[in-house]
């Protein structure tokens, strides 16, 4: 799980361009979005955007990326949750 939330800070500061942000300085706990990282509305359509492309991690709506971008530890468990599952994500098989 830490080199996931690692990949996730390079990833927020690189693609996101935070050149005064470093990935060592975001903190795992703290809101990614105002007082905390300071990202905005533009900022957390990139990172679903992002969150597709690199782990193949669907956002479905506004809540659960209300949920998921609270911080970088709960990014990082909404991705290892979702990663490799999005494609049966809302699907259910029943053997009769």
């Amino acid at each position: 799980m830490d080199q996931l939330k690692q990949q996730l800070k390079e990833m927020i500061v690189q693609d996101l361009n935070l050149p005064d942000v470093k990935p060592e300085d975001i903190d795992d706990k703290a809101s990614l979005f105002e007082e905390g990282l300071g990202l905005d509305s533009l900022d957390a359509v990139e990172l679903v955007v992002l969150l597709q492309k690199r782990f193949g991690v669907q956002i479905a709506d506004m809540d659960e990326g209300k949920e998921a971008f609270a911080s970088i530890e709960a990014l990082a468990q909404f991705v290892q949750a979702h990663q490799g599952s999005s494609e049966s994500t809302g699907t259910s098989v029943s053997a009769t």
